[in-house]
């Protein structure tokens, strides 16, 4: 195959065949291979933080009105580089009491959970670290991982502050892992299968146009999954001081921050792997590159788009967080799934363009009646009253319907 038209497969098997002219049995080329490509797979992942921290800084700068980073370095590159080398230089401390194992074993589990998720990914037709039958599943169960290690470094520290981060992670991230998990059956069911590629191949039509209902549930389940603004009650630096991580120093806590990095950029690239199709495009299945090329720029507008959720709206509390979770997505996750369900089995003999817009009207159907039913329940009456006008006597804090001849 040529170099130019799928660059990295070209160098796999220029290595393989290396070892293998070696001498080598074939089981130790397998492992050793296996070996190295998980090491440059996992310094990859770590590596490409840096640029995202930047980028990240860089973009909330803007849309904040400020201008992020732009000191060390041409618009500030080398900023990550200075806070990196700073946190490796920095004291390791480990406060007395702390539970050993589940201290030390916390942040090892916040990366390990985002770049186990990176061997299972399609990145090209080509590019894929392993292909497994139930990959989707293995996503779900290692990001798991994520939420115990910060179980874990809160009830590992001793320290009341980081016990509280914990406790609100039980109470968030595992529980918008439900809706997550429930609204990720629709494409297993749409593409009859687990396995990541497989998904990938069968979105002719990308899963977004046909389930626009299960997108957005994944979406936003994803966002609050890791744990970053507006569902960063696990980490709420101005009410528990800075959550769970808070006896963690030096190059530990570190990885905390990279682990949230890589989650924020891993949950946008498994968006685009089972709703937007993944590495697919024009020309992608002869040449793999544009493939690679397809999933980086589909990835980076999914992470934009994350980035302004962070930069734009404020922290919820936790009874809103838990209220949205258990009272819309969820009950909305269960009837999605259903009537997918439904217009598969009615539909599996038809047409595919008849049941790609039968399901379509049913997911919009939805989602406009979604839409009514939560502007009925959270309607506020018009308030005739200006900002300075005379508070009105209401000690029960009860909403005056103007015209309802209630004097004020």
């Amino acid at each position: 195959m040529s170099f130019w038209r799928d660059p990295i497969k070209f160098i796999i098997d220029w290595a393989l065949a290396l070892l293998a002219s070696t001498g080598l049995p074939e089981q130790w080329v397998t492992l050793i291979s296996f070996v190295v490509g998980a090491f440059i797979l996992a310094a990859g992942g770590m590596f490409f933080v840096v640029f995202l921290i930047w980028y990240e800084r860089k973009l909330i700068g803007r849309i904040q009105d400020r201008f992020g980073p732009n000191r060390v370095g041409p618009w500030g590159l080398f900023q990550p580089v200075a806070d990196m080398l700073k946190i490796f230089t920095k004291e390791l401390i480990t406060p007395y009491g702390v539970d050993w194992v589940a201290y030390n074993l916390a942040p090892v589990l916040a990366v390990a959970s985002v770049l186990l998720m990176w061997a299972v990914t399609p990145f090209s037709k080509t590019f894929v670290a392993t292909n497994i039958s139930v990959g989707i599943l293995f996503i779900i169960a290692v990001g798991g991982l994520g939420e115990l290690g910060i179980i874990l470094a809160g009830w590992g520290s001793n320290n009341k502050y980081a016990l509280v981060g914990a406790l609100r992670a039980v109470a968030s991230l595992i529980s918008y892992e439900i809706p997550l998990v429930i609204s990720a059956l629709v494409p297993v069911m749409m593409a009859g299968t687990m396995s990541l590629v497989g998904i990938v191949e069968a979105q002719k039509v990308w899963f977004v146009f046909t389930a626009p209902a299960a997108a957005i549930i994944f979406f936003i389940s994803s966002v609050a999954e890791t744990g970053r603004a507006p569902f960063d009650l696990a980490e709420a630096e101005s009410e528990i001081v800075a959550g769970y991580n808070v006896e963690y120093s030096g190059l530990k806590f570190g990885m905390f921050f990279v682990g949230e990095f890589l989650h924020a950029f891993t949950s946008s690239f498994v968006f685009v792997t089972i709703f937007l199709g993944g590495w697919r495009g024009p020309g992608a299945e002869e040449i793999p590159l544009l493939g690679f090329v397809y999933f980086v720029i589909k990835t980076f507008i999914v992470y934009f788009v994350l980035i302004l959720f962070r930069g734009t709206n404020p922290r919820f509390r936790l009874d809103q967080l838990m209220n949205f979770n258990w009272k819309l997505l969820t009950p909305l996750a269960l009837v999605v799934v259903m009537a997918t369900a439904l217009v598969d089995h009615l539909f599996s003999a038809s047409n595919d363009w008849l049941r790609i817009g039968v399901l379509i009207v049913v997911n919009l159907s939805i989602l406009l009646i979604t839409d009514q039913l939560v502007k009925r329940r959270t309607v506020i009456p018009r308030q005739e009253a200006s900002l300075f006008k005379r508070p009105v006597a209401n000690p029960d804090n009860v909403f005056i319907q103007p015209g309802s001849g209630v004097k004020e």
